[in-house]
């Protein structure tokens, strides 16, 4: 709609009734503007009408033409307009609603039986009541070839005029039929007259249409619901709403009959009725319906019931394990079910999930404080950036507090704060004659620094060794992020020799939360550093598996794993580690001239 039809639409319909008498007739076409007039606007528009002074002149002339070009304002018009038009002329409006009526979506089909309504009333009130018995039609009887004819009759002609046997074999073409609320209680009626007694036939349960609507949850519960065509032709969207206590008693009678939920059925149901569901009813659910039902929100489940479709989808979906991509694709709306240990796998599993924000909020909250911050990084890929934006969200504020602030600072680099702090180590001499250094987090360094230190009075070679994703051994050993310990042999008297300490091996690392995390370190796996020109007598050691164990989603470019220097991020260190190993390398140095 254009600016200038809406700021019309305002001023029409916001007009008072004495005004509309007062226009100009050509107002009515304004009029039709407005999405709903009130009553005092209704009673003023057929005022203008029955005066005759409009283009569609007295309602005495009208045709089913003029009731078609009055459009919306016909649902304006009151009896006493109606009742003036002629039979013929409401009769063949009444016709061409009731066929577009099944092509029509809800809201037409809602203005179209108040339509059907007012006419039917319409013609009541103009027709010549006769005293007639209760068991008298007054109107051409109903049958099988006659039977649309339901759709232009009043309620208390549609229960003379039509017999309960003609209703019940000819339920398939009374079902689509346009029918006031009013008609449709008439049908109910003498569907149970005729099958008082009896339960109703699955076949004949199949063509209830909207009738079924009408049902009690304790008269549903008597129906022989046994085949998933029938309850699939009774979830039908097309026959109109059910309530949630209707579908859930349905389903309860379908399952307690024996029948199984096929996928296409948890489709019709949806993901909201399915969390209606008893426990033991979803059990009931095969994996295999979970694998043909597309996608279900199952956001209002309870976390039991989570646990138990995800479990369900696990295995339907199981064969898809080795494409992680399409696995992801087909699980995700059930992953608020997923245990940590799965997720952790999603995480590691070599390409990149790109977890959507959404899903990662739904996840079951103590599940996702069990993963580590690279596992974060990993899932959510790309959008990773987003979870910044959601940090205040409850289970983001409980997860971040858990995990270390300069890990978080480190590995997603995205400015999450209220992290645990690192604690603050202390320096003490060791009850030998070493001197121990212990820094607050262990790092991990990729190169190995040798250095011999000259003592007094012989000369004591005292290498000093760095430990790194490459092995290293020393007598001095720095190791973070657990812990960075120096220890450098004192001078003694000749001929003492200082006593080598063994080399220093740290194994790969299984999981971030098991295991000390490692600062600032990028999240792909570093490409080695070649190692400085050993003195001589130093024999490197081989290269060692990475500490953290996890598969690189995100490579950085340039991030080799040749033995060149590498210019990628990957063979970098992280700026603070970098400082870390410079003070502690003073520290070694300088204990070891003294």
């Amino acid at each position: 709609m254009t600016p200038h039809m809406y700021s019309l639409r305002v001023l029409v319909c916001d007009l008072e009734p004495g005004t509309i008498l007062a226009s100009d007739p050509n107002i009515l076409e304004k009029l039709k503007l407005c999405p709903a007039l009130t009553g005092a606007q209704q009673d003023a528009l057929n005022a203008l009408l029955l005066s005759g002074d409009t283009p569609y002149g007295d309602p005495s002339g009208w045709d089913s033409q003029t009731l078609q070009d009055l459009g919306p304002l016909v649902l304006a018009l009151n009896q006493t307009t109606l009742s003036l038009v002629a039979e013929a002329a409401r009769e063949g409006f009444r016709t061409s609603i009731a066929a577009a009526y099944i092509s029509q979506g809800r809201s037409q089909r809602e203005e179209s039986l108040l339509l059907l309504r007012a006419l039917a009333a319409a013609s009541a009130a103009s027709r010549p009541r006769l005293q007639r018995s209760t068991d008298r039609c007054q109107a051409e009887p109903i049958t099988a070839s006659n039977i649309d004819d339901i759709a232009f009759l009043l309620p208390e002609d549609l229960d003379l005029c039509l017999s309960n046997d003609v209703l019940v074999e000819n339920l398939e073409a009374v079902k689509d039929l346009p029918l006031i609320p009013e008609a449709y209680l008439v049908l109910k009626q003498k569907v149970d007259e005729f099958f008082q007694g009896s339960e109703i036939p699955e076949e004949k349960l199949r063509q209830l249409g909207m009738l079924s609507r009408l049902y009690t949850e304790e008269e549903i519960s008597r129906w022989q619901v046994t085949s998933s065509e029938t309850l699939s032709a009774l979830l039908s969207d097309s026959e109109g709403p059910w309530s949630d206590s209707q579908v859930q008693q349905l389903l309860s009678r379908y399952l307690a009959l024996g029948g199984s939920l096929t996928g296409p059925l948890l489709q019709q149901i949806g993901g909201r009725r399915l969390c209606n569901l008893q426990e033991g009813q979803i059990q009931q659910i095969p994996a295999a319906a979970i694998g043909t039902a597309g996608r279900l929100n199952i956001s209002s489940c309870s976390q039991t019931k989570k646990d138990q479709l995800y479990r369900k989808a696990r295995e339907a979906f199981a064969s898809l394990a080795s494409t992680p991509g399409s696995y992801y694709c087909q699980i995700q709306p059930y992953l608020g079910g997923a245990p940590a240990e799965d997720l952790k796998d999603l995480a590691n599993a070599g390409v990149a999930i790109n977890m959507d924000l959404s899903t990662f909020l739904t996840l079951n909250p103590e599940e996702l404080q069990k993963l580590s911050v690279t596992d974060v990084k990993h899932l959510l890929g790309e959008n990773l950036p987003e979870l910044k934006e959601h940090e205040h969200e409850p289970v983001v504020v409980s997860w971040v507090q858990l995990q270390s602030q300069q890990e978080l600072d480190c590995v997603l680099d995205i400015g999450l704060q209220g992290g645990r702090p690192e604690p603050t180590g202390t320096a003490s001499p060791a009850a030998t004659s070493t001197a121990s250094v212990t820094t607050p987090a262990s790092v991990t360094s990729m190169a190995t620094v040798t250095t011999s230190v000259p003592t007094t009075p012989a000369s004591v070679t005292t290498p000093a060794s760095v430990t790194t994703p490459a092995s290293v051994t020393s007598m001095a050993t720095v190791t973070t992020p657990a812990s960075v310990t120096t220890s450098v042999p004192t001078a003694t008297p000749a001929p003492h020799t200082p006593t080598p300490i063994p080399s220093s091996t740290i194994p790969p690392q299984t999981s971030p939360s098991s295991s000390p995390a490692v600062p600032c370190q990028p999240s792909s796996p570093p490409s080695p550093v070649p190692s400085p020109k050993p003195t001589p007598g130093s024999v490197p050691e081989p290269a060692q598996p990475t500490s953290n164990g996890h598969i690189n989603l995100h490579p950085e470019p340039g991030s080799g794993s040749g033995s060149g220097s590498g210019s990628g991020s990957g063979s970098r260190l992280c700026s603070c580690l970098a400082l870390l190993l410079a003070a502690t390398m003073g520290s070694v140095l300088l204990g070891g001239l003294l």
